[in-house]
């Protein structure tokens, strides 16, 4: 009968009340695999309603066998789902995601947390379950509107293969940063000697051009003053012959002179004048 106010013999008909409104289903989270044969707890909801009660009332007779036989069809149908697709797909929405980067690494994040491509994405295989599974509700007299999934977990071994791919993603990093900064230290150091012997170097050439101004100035003195007569000038050669022998002998050296030798005739003056 339609909906409304209808008479009914006592005892022998009996009212059965059909829910018109949205229903709920909610999956209980179960682990299944994945085409690339990774293993993720999934669970996941519905909305349906009862769109042919007589035929709803033939079928399931209430609201509970209905949940049981959503039970079947949806988890059925949800794990082969998952298990033709591989965990990328199941996880990502959007095909031109592009990964979030941290601008501060610059280049150093080059490489890192790359994302592969997708071919459908989590709402065509969301798709996929409600058209698959909505051609089976209907035969109960159930219309199918919505199929999501509410939470999609790593079981433990996957979690851990996950987080040593961030920990290598980050060592990757770190080594970057150092392998960076040990070149800028060698740059600073190469640098840093470049310029000392810069420095050095005009340092030096500076004290070599004020030494032989000095020694310039003091030549021109000491000609001044030794010009002034024969004596002087003999004196001045000698004492200039004087200066070399330092550099030349050392206590232990011997010196064999000449006859000819103006230290020998020095020697011989002074022994003279004695």
């Amino acid at each position: 009968a339609e909906a409304g106010i209808h008479f009914k013999a006592p005892f022998i008909q009996k009212a059965t009340r059909i829910e018109k409104r949205f229903l709920e289903w909610d999956g209980r989270p179960n682990e299944m695999p994945t085409k690339d044969k990774t293993y993720i707890i999934v669970d996941s909801f519905a909305r349906w309603r009862i769109a042919d009660p007589k035929q709803f009332y033939l079928r399931l007779r209430d609201e509970r066998s209905a949940q049981s036989r959503l039970d079947d069809i949806l988890g059925s149908e949800i794990r082969n789902t998952i298990a033709k697709h591989e965990l990328i797909e199941v996880i990502r929405t959007t095909k031109d995601r592009q990964p979030a980067t941290d601008t501060s690494l610059g280049e150093l994040s080059e490489g890192i947390g790359t994302l592969y491509p997708i071919n459908s994405g989590r709402e065509k295989l969301e798709q996929e379950i409600l058209e698959n599974a909505a051609g089976k509700l209907k035969d109960f007299g159930i219309e199918l509107l919505d199929v999501r999934f509410k939470r999609i977990n790593y079981n433990t071994s996957v979690q851990s293969r996950i987080f040593s791919r961030m920990i290598s993603e980050r060592k990757q990093i770190a080594e970057r940063f150092r392998s960076e900064g040990a070149g800028e230290a060698l740059k600073i150091l190469g640098k840093k000697e470049r310029d000392l012997l810069e420095i050095e170097s005009q340092a030096y050439k500076t004290v070599q051009e004020i030494r032989g101004v000095a020694d310039a100035k003091a030549t021109e003195i000491y000609a001044s003053a030794f010009n002034q007569n024969e004596k002087s000038i003999e004196f001045y050669e000698f004492s200039k012959t004087m200066e070399t022998y330092p550099d030349m002998l050392d206590k232990d050296s011997m010196l064999i002179l000449t006859t000819a030798s103006d230290i020998f005739k020095f020697l011989k003056n002074v022994d003279q004048a004695k």
